[in-house]
């Protein structure tokens, strides 16, 4: 009698673990069917315009000092630990001569969607390959993003 349980319980136990390898192999067919159909959820993507709300932003040719002013507040409290004035990398990039580099649109998006950006900007993935730290979010309003651009202006000497 006990051999009958003992074969019992050994041929469930193995049933069950087949069951849940097939069920992972199953299980990874699906993610990786899944991660296909998010690689090409979004054909429409324009690498040039980066992801998010702002598409064209007027700048003046010259600095708006009050915008200048609470974009450097930002910057001192939520920015200057990680990103530097100068062209130097600190933990992010440098900040000298960005706005030449990047448009205000782009710039303005990646602070506000910094997430979308990284995942899918190919500027904002080569910027992670050389600092290898995601920017965390930091939760900028749309004016809060115009000023920090507007101070990144006055870092690259608009006046």
């Amino acid at each position: 009698m006990y051999v009958s349980v003992l074969a019992l319980f050994l041929f469930a136990c193995n049933s069950s673990s087949n069951n849940d390898s097939n069920n992972t192999a199953d299980d990874t067919t699906t993610t990786a069917t899944d991660q296909t159909a998010d690689a090409n959820a979004n054909p429409s993507y324009d690498p040039n315009r980066g992801e998010g709300k702002f598409t064209h932003v007027y700048i003046s040719p010259k600095l708006d000092n009050e915008k200048a002013e609470a974009g450097e507040k930002i910057y001192n409290v939520k920015c200057s630990a990680c990103h530097k004035l100068t062209d130097e990398k600190l933990v992010g990039p440098g900040w000298k001569g960005v706005t030449q580099r990047q448009t205000a649109a782009w710039i303005m998006n990646f602070v506000t969607n910094t997430d979308d950006m990284i995942n899918k900007d190919p500027k904002a993935q080569a910027m992670l390959e050389i600092c290898l730290v995601r920017m965390p979010n930091q939760n900028l309003s749309d004016d809060d993003a115009r000023n920090v651009y507007e101070f990144m202006r006055k870092n690259d000497g608009v006046k």
